[in-house]
C-alpha cells in the first residue's frame, strides 16, 4: 500500500505524504470539513441543551482513519499533480455526496468503478488515477498498470487484510462465503481476488435468509439450477454448490454489523457439522473476523447511546454507505430514527425527508419532531464529515428558535 507515486523515467519517485504537501493538504481539510460546534459539544460530555430540547452525540461517529486518509492522498494528488493535469477517480472516494461533490470541484473526474472500455481508452501512460477506500477489482487494477498510469491507492487497509484472508482462502482450496452486498465496490473488489490467482471461488450472502438456504443447501443438497439462480450474480464463475460448499471460509465486507455475520459464521458451521459430523466440522470450516475497527467502534457507540433516554435518533450520512445505513438499522429496531444525508432534508418541525432502506428511495415523514421536551441522538457514519453533523446539530436547535452560536457562546 504505497503512498508514493512513480512519475517520469529518471525523475524517481513523488512521496505524497512529504511533510509540506500534507500540511498542505491537511489545511485544506480542515477548513472543509471541520466542525467548531462537533468539537465543542464533544469536550462538553457529548450533549447539548436548551428549551427543552437536548441534542446527545455518540461518542464514536464521522470520519474513520481509513476515511480520512483517503481523502487526504486525493487532496495531496492534486496538489502534486495541479490542474490542468487530469487526475480520475474510480467512482467515488467514499460514500458520501458532499465530500464526492468536493473532490470534483478540485477538478478530479470520476470513472465508472470498473472503467467502460470508452473511458479506458482515454488513459495514457503517466495520467492519473485514485483508487478510493473500497479499492478496486484486481482486472481493473492490472490494466491501469498496463496503460502506465499512476495509481494512487487510497485502499483501507482494513479491505486489504479481507483481501489477504480471502486470498489465502483461494490457496487452500477453500471456497470464501462472504457476507456483503454482492454489488458493493468493496465486496466486488474482495471477490475478484478469489478468482484472480487460481481457480478459486466464492459465495456472497447478504442476510439470514439467503445464509439458512445455504445452509440446508450444505445438509440436504437440493436444486442446482435453482441455488444457481438465486445467486445470480454472486457466485463466482463456474461454481458448482455440490461442489464448492464442501470446504468453506467466512470473511465479510468490513462494514458489516459484527453480530449478523457472527450468526452467519455460526449457522454455516453448524450445517457443515450437521453434513459431516461434529468431529469433521473443524476441516470443512474457517473464519476470520474481519469488521473493520471503526465500524465496531460506531456501532458499539450508538449501541450505547440506545441505551439511555432518547425520544428518536438521527443518522447522518450517504444513503449508499453501508456502515451508516447498519446504524440507521440499530436506530430502527428500537425507536423513530430518521436516516439523512444532510441538514436541508430537516424542512421544519413537522416534515422531514429521509431515507427509507426498506423502499430503497427517500421518503417524506411528518410530523416527526415532538414539542415539548425532547432528546434527540445523534451518529453518522464513518464517511460523514463533522461539518455536516454540525449543520444537522444546529437544524435541530433552530426548529426550536434557539442559536447554537449563542448557545456556545453563553
Amino acid at each position: 500500500m504505497s503512498t508514493e507515486a512513480p512519475v517520469a523515467p529518471g525523475q524517481g519517485k513523488v512521496n505524497l505524504r512529504r511533510p509540506d504537501i500534507m500540511a498542505a493538504v491537511q489545511a485544506q481539510v480542515v477548513a472543509h470539513y471541520r466542525s467548531e460546534v462537533v468539537e465543542r459539544i464533544r469536550q462538553n460530555g457529548g450533549w447539548l441543551a436548551a428549551d427543552g430540547l437536548t441534542v446527545k452525540l455518540a461518542k464514536e461517529f464521522g470520519f474513520c482513519y481509513g476515511v480520512e486518509r483517503a481523502i487526504d492522498l486525493a487532496y495531496a494528488a492534486r496538489k502534486v499533480f495541479p490542474p490542468p493535469r487530469p487526475i480520475y477517480l474510480l467512482g467515488e472516494i467514499i460514500h458520501n455526496p458532499e465530500v464526492n461533490d468536493q473532490i470534483r470541484h478540485m477538478g478530479i473526474e470520476s470513472f465508472s468503478p470498473q472503467p467502460t472500455e470508452s473511458e479506458m481508452a482515454r488513459l495514457g501512460r503517466e495520467d492519473v488515477v485514485i483508487i478510493p477506500a473500497f479499492g478496486t477489482e484486481v482486472s481493473t487494477r492490472r490494466r491501469l498498470e498496463e496503460k502506465g498510469c499512476i495509481l494512487v491507492d487510497t485502499t483501507c487497509g482494513d479491505v486489504m487484510s479481507v483481501w489477504k484472508r480471502v486470498r489465502q482462502y483461494t490457496r487452500d482450496g477453500v471456497t470464501s462465503i462472504i457476507h456483503g452486498k454482492a454489488k458493493h465496490e468493496e465486496t466486488k473488489a474482495t471477490t475478484s481476488q478469489a478468482t484472480a490467482y487460481g481457480q478459486g471461488h466464492y459465495l456472497v450472502v447478504f442476510t439470514l435468509a439467503e445464509t439458512d438456504y445455504v445452509c440446508q443447501y450444505i445438509v440436504r443438497g437440493g436444486d442446482k439450477e435453482e441455488f444457481l439462480a438465486k445467486f445470480r450474480g454472486a457466485h463466482s464463475p463456474g461454481f458448482d454448490p455440490d461442489r464448492d460448499l464442501e470446504v468453506v471460509g467466512v470473511a465479510n465486507q468490513t462494514t458489516m454489523l459484527r453480530g449478523e455475520t457472527e450468526e452467519v459464521q455460526r449457522r454455516i458451521r453448524a450445517a457443515l457439522a450437521a453434513r459431516y459430523g461434529a468431529g469433521e466440522a473443524q476441516r470443512h470450516f474457517r473464519f476470520f473476523d474481519t469488521i473493520c475497527g471503526a465500524t465496531q467502534d460506531r456501532q458499539d457507540a450508538l449501541e450505547k447511546l440506545l441505551a439511555e433516554p432518547l425520544d428518536l435518533l438521527v443518522v447522518i450520512g450517504g444513503y449508499n454507505s453501508s456502515n451508516t445505513s447498519h446504524l440507521a438499522e440499530m436506530g430502527e429496531s428500537r425507536l423513530p430514527t430518521y436516516f439523512i444525508k444532510n441538514a436541508s432534508k430537516m424542512i421544519s418541525a413537522q416534515r422531514i425527508v429521509h431515507y427509507d432502506q426498506h423502499l430503497q428511495q427517500e421518503r417524506e415523514t411528518q410530523p416527526w419532531l415532538p414539542a415539548g421536551d425532547l432528546i434527540v441522538g445523534v451518529t453518522a457514519g464513518a464517511s460523514c464529515p463533522n461539518n455536516l453533523i454540525e449543520e444537522a446539530i444546529r437544524r435541530l436547535f433552530e426548529l426550536r428558535g434557539v442559536s447554537v452560536q449563542a448557545l456556545l457562546a453563553g
